[in-house]
Formats: structure tokens, C-alpha cells, sequence
């Protein structure tokens, strides 16, 4: 059994804890602040560090990106055998500072789970926030390969799927997939503060998918941006420029107008078209049947059974909720060659298919 020492005890350090503890770590916990470490010890995450703590093998620092090198670096000093991690979702400046800062970059094992949540702090932590995601390290030449696999098999422990990738790149990557997306939800969300409250009240689907992620910490979202503002800002200066241009179309609205509007949309249908498929595979076709499902205990476990008894496999499943009535619209995605069986399985059983 391993003693781990967890440093920041918000939402990925506790939920680590918690996952750490569930796989047999002995885990510690340290933070700022006495109250995040008390909640998260209340959780079951570890115990709080003390002066008498045994000396930790791995230490995880889970602070924001701007603060991560200072505490790493201070890590490495107060625990010379240790390997030392982090959970930052920047990685090149903070390991650019630890070398500048002159530390020893051997048991340094840089490292970004791809989880989170819209909500904050120790209480909104889980012992299975990384199952299934894919935790990204970023060692560096000179890091040593046992501390690598030191880490590596704690990220495996806590059920994620473990990838090593170059820091650049993965800055470059999280810009293009987390760190943009953030700000565009964001904006997006920003325009429903300012406006009337009967208009955002017609609001469907397709707004609240946009801004699903505008619920995120403000605080740390700052942070991440500006740590990583040399990869975001061509991102978001691309989307600008996107932006301008689609704005000159629209101010002349005619028949030229209108093609250049279509190709954005259509840009925009070829890059969704590359988002992987599920288990990370070659994105497939599927096609979408919309049922609607009465809101009350159980009726989405009969929707499903319904599709299982008639032999489909539910490649996605996509929740609207509708305003003023007592129904939801589940929408189904299903291979093209199974949607006869589902139509005729769920229309057999009374349900309404929203063709």
C-alpha cells in the first residue's frame, strides 16, 4: 500500500482521494485552506496531513495552473524520494517555471485527467469523476521511467485510460477542445444575463448544449485562460475573424450572402464529423429517433428495456426537456440499419415517436 499525498483538496483533489482510497492508497490530504480539507476528509478522500504522516510516495498537486509550480517545486524540496504529479490542464508554463526554477525535473511527472465538473470544491467530488476519461501525461525527456510509471498506474487505478503526449502539444490540443469552448459558452451565456427573461424562457435544446458549460468556476477558468493564453488566443482570434466574416454576410443579406453563410454552417458540419465515436473510435453514422417520455420514476429504464428486448444497442442517448408540460423528448441514437426494429418495438408498446 502506498502512502499518497494530495496537495489541493477542491474537485479533482478529493475526487482523486476518493478514488485513491477505493484502490488502496493511503492518502493524505493538504490545503490551504483548513475547511476544503476537513469537508474532504469528511468525504472519506484521507486524513489530513500532519507533522507525524509517513512520508509520501507520490505526491499529487491539485492547485490552479498559475500556482502549480511554486507549490510543485517547493513538493520536490520537502519530499526528496517522492514522485511528484499534478492535475494542472496547462502543463508547458509550469514546467518551463520548474526548470527555470532549477528542480529536479527527474521526478517530475506532468498530468492532466480530462474530467470535470460545471461545479466546484470538495463537495461536489466523486470517487468515479475520472472512470472512462482519459488521463494525459506529459513527462518530460529527462524524467525518470519508473517515476512515470509510478503515476501511470495511480491515473490507471482510478479508472482512466492513461496517454502520454508532449506538453506543447497537449496546450495546443486543450486550447482547441476545453480552453476556447469554455469562453464561447460563456459569451454565449453572458447574452441571457442581459436579456428578458420571457426570451430566454423559449429557450430549447440547442441553447442549453451551448452553454452547458457556463456554470464553470470563475476563478479558475480565469486562471486557465491566462496561463494558457499563448495557445487560446489563436483559437479565439481564428473564431473572431470567423466571426467578422459571417457578420459582413449577414449586413448585405443577399444571394451571395447566403452561400457564404452555408459554408460556414457547412465547415461547421465537417469538423463535428471528426469528434471521435465512442471508445475513441472512428466516428460513425448514426441516426435519431426522437420518443417522448412521460416525466416520472421509471420510465426511462422502460424506454431502454424496450429497446434491449428488441435487440438495439443505444449508440447515444440525448435528454430535451419541455417547458410546461410533464414530458421529456429522449432522443435515441441507433445504427440506420436497427431503426425499423426500434420504430416497430416502440410504437408496438404505446410509446409516441416523434417522426
Amino acid at each position: 500500500m502506498s502512502d499518497l499525498l494530495v496537495i489541493g483538496t477542491g474537485l479533482i483533489g478529493t475526487s482523486l482521494g476518493l478514488a485513491a482510497t477505493s484502490a488502496g492508497y493511503r492518502v493524505q490530504l493538504a490545503d490551504g485552506d483548513p475547511e476544503h480539507v476537513r469537508q474532504a476528509q469528511a468525504a472519506g478522500a484521507g486524513e489530513a496531513r500532519t507533522d507525524d504522516s509517513p512520508e509520501p510516495a507520490i505526491v499529487v498537486v491539485a492547485v490552479p495552473p498559475s500556482a502549480a509550480a511554486a507549490v510543485i517545486a517547493e513538493a520536490l524540496r520537502a519530499h526528496p524520494r517522492a514522485t511528484v504529479t499534478d492535475v494542472c490542464s496547462v502543463k508547458a508554463p509550469v514546467l518551463a517555471a520548474l526548470a527555470a526554477d532549477g528542480a529536479d525535473l527527474r521526478r517530475v511527472v506532468g498530468g492532466h485527467p480530462m474530467a470535470g465538473r460545471e461545479t466546484s470544491g470538495p463537495g461536489a467530488a466523486s470517487a468515479e469523476l475520472f472512470h472512462g476519461r482519459t488521463w494525459l501525461l506529459t513527462p518530460l525527456p529527462q524524467t525518470d521511467p519508473e517515476r512515470i510509471g509510478h503515476v501511470r498506474e495511480l491515473a490507471a487505478a482510478t479508472g482512466a485510460a492513461v496517454r502520454e503526449m508532449p506538453a506543447e502539444l497537449h496546450d495546443k490540443a486543450v486550447a482547441l477542445t476545453s480552453h476556447a469552448p469554455q469562453v464561447v459558452s460563456s459569451l454565449m451565456a453572458a447574452r441571457l444575463a442581459h436579456s428578458d427573461p420571457d426570451t430566454v424562457a423559449v429557450a430549447g435544446q440547442g441553447l442549453r448544449d451551448v452553454v452547458r458549460i457556463a456554470g464553470s468556476d470563475p476563478g479558475l477558468w480565469a486562471d486557465i485562460l491566462c496561463t494558457n493564453a499563448d495557445e487560446v488566443t489563436p483559437v479565439l482570434a481564428s473564431l473572431r475573424d470567423d466571426l467578422a466574416e459571417l457578420l459582413a454576410a449577414l449586413e448585405v443579406a443577399d444571394g451571395a450572402a447566403r452561400g457564404r453563410v452555408s459554408k460556414v454552417i457547412a465547415a461547421g458540419n465537417r469538423g463535428s464529423a471528426l469528434l471521435p465515436a465512442k471508445h475513441g473510435g472512428v466516428a460513425a453514422s448514426y441516426v435519431e429517433l426522437p420518443v417522448e417520455v412521460p416525466d416520472a420514476p421509471g420510465e426511462l429504464g422502460r424506454l431502454f428495456l424496450v429497446a434491449g428486448d428488441a435487440g438495439v444497442n443505444l449508440e447515444d442517448v440525448r435528454i430535451e426537456h419541455t417547458v410546461g408540460r410533464l414530458t421529456a423528448i429522449a432522443h435515441l441514437y441507433v445504427l440506420p440499419e436497427v431503426l425499423p426494429d426500434l420504430r416497430d418495438a416502440l410504437r408496438g408498446g404505446d410509446w409516441l415517436v416523434l417522426e
